[in-house]
């Protein structure tokens, strides 16, 4: 690899970042950064605790600050947490200055995969008519990322195998 930019996953909750991600850095010999990991390692609870306790704009607020924190270094594999893409501040300095991968799913995929967590504090109480409002409106986001995987035909193998392709063209 020439490139020293970090490779950012990003896509809904359930699409695979973390262990696409994991698999990918392996491969590729990168360090693996997984952004929701290192939130709850700082904030010392989970996700869905912070949510409870704290609330969403507080957890958003960390995920900024650190997303922007290990963004700054280079070189590394990043999996972003479902939202934090949304942010337009975090989302102009992936676009400016990393390589940055979508993992788009189907809904279906992603409401079966997102059904069988109970972790996700957005969409734990949530209908299958409200997070299929949530995919739809975050899809119109993550479209903007540089590229496009689309995960539904594929193992986790090939997917690591294309982004691979495409970032050692980068």
């Amino acid at each position: 690899m020439n490139s020293k930019k970090n490779l950012v996953l990003l896509g809904m909750m359930g699409s695979g970042k973390s262990t696409v991600g994991y698999l990918l850095s392996k491969r590729i010999k990168l360090d693996f950064i997984d952004i929701d990991n290192v939130i709850e390692d700082k904030a010392g609870m989970s996700i869905f605790k912070i949510f409870e306790v704290m609330g969403e704009d507080h957890f958003r607020d960390l995920e900024e600050k650190i997303s922007n924190t290990i963004l700054k270094t280079s070189n590394r594999v990043v999996s972003l947490g479902g939202g934090a893409f949304i942010n337009k501040n975090i989302r102009k300095e992936i676009l400016s200055n990393h390589s940055s991968f979508w993992l788009n799913c189907n809904e279906e995929v992603l409401l079966k995969r997102i059904r069988i967590s109970k972790n996700r504090p957005l969409t734990h109480k949530s209908t299958d008519k409200e997070i299929k409002e949530i995919i739809k409106k975050r899809n119109k986001i993550y479209a903007k990322a540089q590229f496009k995987i689309n995960c539904n035909e594929r193992t986790k193998t090939e997917i690591v195998d294309k982004i691979i392709k495409i970032y050692e063209t980068c």
